[in-house]
């Protein structure tokens, strides 16, 4: 299935992952927010984690379809996502998500924490209040 993606943090315009996985792959890029949703510090890098209530800020990238396949794969490796995998730190999960300029709610993938992530998160985790690592400073 091709669908969009859903970044909040190093992969956002002017941080250091988006030139070197996004430029040249992408057809649109545009704020958004992902609604149930907390953001929490990596530290050096964030963890979406489920929250009933919370919001998350960011873009939706609209890969170019003769770079999704490459894109998907590079994500899933920089997000260190393994399917069924252990000891793997995010999960890629469809999620909707809502355009700043209409509201309107589109199907993406999200990179969400990985459920022992966000337990230990949730407990012990640096939150970033406001839900936009852009802010965090």
């Amino acid at each position: 299935m091709t669908l969009p993606f859903f970044v909040y943090g190093t992969l956002r315009p002017g941080e250091p992952h988006h030139a070197l996985f996004l430029r040249g792959r992408t057809d649109a890029e545009e704020p958004a927010r992902l609604a149930g949703a907390a953001l929490f510090d990596g530290p050096g890098y964030p963890y979406a984690v489920e929250e009933p209530g919370a919001v998350v800020y960011g873009e939706l990238i609209s890969a170019r379809p003769a770079a999704y396949g490459e894109l998907l794969a590079a994500l899933d490796r920089l997000e260190g996502y393994v399917p069924g995998g252990a000891r793997t730190l995010y999960e890629r999960v469809e999620r909707d998500v809502l355009r700043d300029r209409d509201g309107a709610a589109v199907r993406a993938w999200v990179y969400l924490a990985a459920p022992s992530v966000a337990a230990r998160l949730r407990t012990a985790g640096r939150r970033i209040e406001g839900g936009d690592w852009l802010a965090r400073r």
